[in-house]
């Protein structure tokens, strides 16, 4: 329960709640598949509590939730099916690089006075075709294994132009219900999932969910770039120190 509340406020915030829910099935019993199965299906409720907190900012960008929407939906179900059927081993040793890459790109954009591009060049179809293409690659990723995908996805968006980390951080929410239901649909059909913990976490991700945003609000734009790129570089450091 304590683990699904926190990372509910982390996948509000930045992304990197499956670090906190992941590891706490695998200290219960659980085993890796199951646990990653189980901490998806329980995080779905906070993915829906923070983007109730950031309504009002995703409503100002809804051509990007359309424009993203089927990458996320195609990736998410890929990555899944990958999990189920290949050992994570592979994908586990690639993701705190991958993060990594993903926070330092983060951290150069915010220190940034401008836009990474003006918002006619982030509609050209080539920026486009190379956004859905990222997103798509990010919402595999996702579907497998999802921690830190909220990092990649603000590093998207951030190249698309969008520059106010709240409308960012409802979108990055609504892609990632998208990337996580579909996973878990494919996850509950093959019964990959632990009912009795995954309710109890369910819980606690919504309070955080919901209170993720409202923090995120009341510390400014400037303090929820930074609690990015610090959780960014947490996961990263996480992940590496569970490879040993």
């Amino acid at each position: 329960m304590a683990s699904a509340l926190g990372a509910g406020l982390m996948n509000s915030v930045a992304g990197g709640g499956t670090l906190l829910t992941f590891p706490a099935l695998l200290f219960v019993g659980e085993n890796a598949i199951t646990a990653n199965a189980t901490s998806t299906v329980a995080l779905l409720p906070a993915a829906a509590g923070s983007m109730a907190g950031y309504r009002s900012e995703v409503a100002a960008h809804r051509d990007w939730l359309k424009r993203l929407l089927l990458p996320s939906v195609v990736g998410g179900a890929v990555g899944s099916l990958l999990l189920l059927a290949t050992p994570e081993r592979m994908f586990r040793a690639l993701a705190p690089y991958l993060i990594l890459f993903a926070t330092v790109l983060f951290a150069a954009q915010a220190l940034r006075r401008r836009p990474a591009v003006s918002p006619e060049a982030a509609r050209a179809p080539r920026s486009l075709a190379v956004a859905a293409a990222g997103q798509l690659l990010v919402s595999i990723y996702g579907g497998y294994f999802g921690a830190g995908i909220g990092i990649l996805m603000l590093v998207i968006l951030g190249f698309l132009g969008l520059t106010d980390i709240h409308a960012m951080n409802g979108l990055k929410n609504f892609f990632g219900l998208c990337i996580n239901l579909t996973a878990a649909a494919l996850f509950v059909a093959r019964g990959a999932v632990e009912w009795r913990p995954a309710l109890l976490m369910m819980a606690g991700a919504v309070v955080g969910g919901y209170a993720g945003a409202r923090v995120a609000r009341r510390v400014g734009q400037k303090g929820a770039r930074w609690a990015v790129i610090v959780i960014g570089f947490g996961i990263a450091i996480a992940l590496l120190l569970q490879r040993r």
